[in-house]
This record gives structure tokens, C-alpha cells and sequence, in this order.
């Protein structure tokens, strides 16, 4: 499985033998990217697709120093359940000081 980023297209692409598996939609600021729809074929569901999405994307966010927004319930569950990405989440500055 290859996964890149399509910034033309806004998301980033899973593709495996050539084929589109899987899709993560975003939109970006220069500190920020928000994932809005995270989206897997059908027959591409239980291989692991959506989670390497969500992985390349961190990794990319880490080393691009942007914040992560997790709009989409799949991308905020995935981050959930990875502790060593919650460095990254984007938490608003009212949240900080409440």
C-alpha cells in the first residue's frame, strides 16, 4: 500500500496495485490541518487502509510542525487509541485557559 498527499485534491491517497483504496479529506491552515472525511472502499475495509492514512498524515503533520483538528469521527478515534500522537491534537485557546 502506497500513501500520499494530494494537496491539489485536499486529502491524502491510499492506493494498493495502482488502485484508490482509501482517501483522508482535509483542509489546511499554515499551523493547522483539519480531516473532515476519511473514506475507505469497500473492498479495501479490515486491511488496515484507514489506519495507514491516519498514520502517514500524523507523521506528516509532526514533521511539517502543523496542529491536528480531528473533525472526522474516524481520524479522532484513530487518535484516541494512539497516545504518541496527542502532542499534535489542536485544543482551542478558550479550552486552554477554562
Amino acid at each position: 500500500m502506497s500513501v500520499v498527499d494530494a494537496p491539489q485534491a485536499g486529502r491524502y491517497e491510499a492506493r494498493i496495485g495502482g488502485d484508490l483504496a482509501g482517501t483522508a479529506s482535509y483542509m489546511r491552515t499554515p499551523e493547522m490541518i483539519a480531516f473532515v472525511h476519511t473514506e475507505v472502499g469497500d473492498a479495501y475495509e479490515g486491511r488496515g487502509v484507514g489506519s495507514t492514512l491516519a498514520r502517514r498524515a500524523m507523521d506528516d503533520a509532526r514533521a511539517q510542525g502543523l496542529r491536528v483538528l480531528a473533525i472526522c469521527p474516524f481520524i479522532a478515534g484513530w487518535l484516541d487509541r494512539h497516545p504518541e500522537y496527542a502532542d499534535l491534537q489542536y485544543v482551542p485557546e478558550s479550552s486552554v485557559s477554562d
